[in-house]
């Protein structure tokens, strides 16, 4: 009798678990078949034309990865067929999704589970299998920005983890300490940030401090819950933007005249150059700056400030050129850079910053910001909560 009342215990135990679980309240539909590659870049054409759009308000920039395009919305994630928008796979929970991103050739679905944004699920971008997962303490607001390390950012806490999704370090108002006393500072507010090879920056606000002050971690040496730096100082002015770290230095936006102050990696300010004279300059709401890498064979890094695109050095991280009257930071399609621009794209040399000539595109009555992003010969647009690609027009 006791060991028929334990099984049915156990038995009840085991289905509310199974009710209960994130598996049982998740829909995972992978791809039957492999991803049809769009076309390569060739020269830029004449014009673009539209092939499909879709509402994908939770990814904060163009998610290419693989072959396909990935939207998302409210609770799912699709991969989409670039060229023809079909659906392959599909993602979704019982949960809000906060944001997505992509690092270490995985797509990164973070979901709220009450007041944070906990849920980190991977998937494989060709098919929508499942990969690792953890637990996040993200706040909602967050961007996973950067690859290695990933940093997930926050208005008071941030963490950084590694490709294997392991934490590397934490900083902020830590929700549970393991340690009392691990953090340096405390009441802090976090207003931009950025990542480099094992570095995370963010400018924050500090009581009882003057101005800003640029921290910029190091995630490999941390120990525990005791973040490591490679240097935190004030900056001695208030309302600057970190714009962009590299494996050396920071770049600092400062108020007023646009200029760019770089601190090198011990935190010494090394020298302050002008930028984008009269361009429009916007702070972005989720503190990370509008910025895209030229690639493997493309030591740049291209920046929006809001009405200019500014080419940086991916190194040094000093301005090489600009671009007025821009609405992002563009994107390499073959040797050239196509910038998005009221109308059209810019063809752009990435030499020089000198503009060929504008290709045009029907955006109707959008002026608005648009990042674009390059899958092949497509071009992949973001504009406000919705993806729009574009193919060369067949009269090109």
């Amino acid at each position: 009798m006791v060991a028929a009342v334990l099984v049915l215990l156990l038995g009840g135990v085991a289905l509310l678990y199974g009710v209960q679980s994130p598996a049982a309240n998740t829909e995972s539909v992978p791809a039957t078949t492999a991803a049809t590659p769009p076309p390569p870049a060739g020269p830029v054409p004449a014009s673009f034309d539209e092939l499909w759009r879709a509402a994908s308000p939770a990814t904060p920039v163009p998610l290419v990865a693989g072959d396909g395009v990935v939207v998302a919305e409210g609770t799912r994630l699709s991969g989409r067929d670039a060229v023809t928008g079909a659906e392959r796979w599909s993602y979704s929970r019982d949960l809000a999704l906060c944001t997505t991103g992509f690092a270490d050739g995985r797509v990164m679905a973070l979901y709220r589970n009450d007041e944070y944004c906990s849920e980190l699920t991977t998937l494989d971008p060709g098919t929508g299998g499942r990969g690792p997962n953890r637990t996040l303490d993200a706040r909602p607001g967050t961007r996973l920005i950067g690859q290695d390390p990933v940093l997930a950012t926050g208005e008071d806490y941030l963490e950084t983890f590694r490709s294997d999704l392991v934490r590397t370090a934490e900083y902020g108002t830590v929700r549970a300490p393991a340690e009392p006393g691990t953090q340096p500072r405390s009441g802090c507010t976090f207003r931009s940030f950025a990542a480099a090879q094992d570095r995370a920056g963010v400018l924050e606000r500090c009581p009882g401090e003057t101005t800003e002050r640029l921290s910029v971690l190091r995630p490999s040496s941390t120990d525990g819950d005791r973040p490591a730096f490679d240097s935190s100082a004030e900056i001695g002015t208030d309302g600057a933007q970190l714009i962009a770290l590299s494996p050396e230095r920071a770049a600092v936006l400062l108020p007023g005249v646009p200029r760019l102050a770089l601190f090198d990696r011990g935190g010494r300010r090394i020298g302050e150059f002008p930028v984008a004279a009269g361009a429009t300059i916007s702070v972005p709401a989720d503190g990370v700056a509008r910025t895209r890498t030229g690639g493997p064979d493309d030591p740049t890094r291209y920046w929006w400030t809001g009405g200019a695109t500014v080419a940086l050095d991916a190194g040094t991280l000093q301005p090489r050129w600009s671009v007025p009257g821009t609405l992002g930071p563009g994107t390499r399609y073959g040797d050239r850079l196509l910038v998005p621009v009221p109308g059209g794209l810019a063809d752009v040399d990435p030499a020089d910053g000198a503009v060929r000539r504008t290709v045009p595109v029907d955006r109707g009555d959008r002026t608005g910001p648009v990042q674009v992003a390059a899958q092949g010969g497509l071009l992949v647009e973001l504009r406000g909560t919705e993806i729009v690609v574009l193919g060369p027009a067949a009269r090109s």
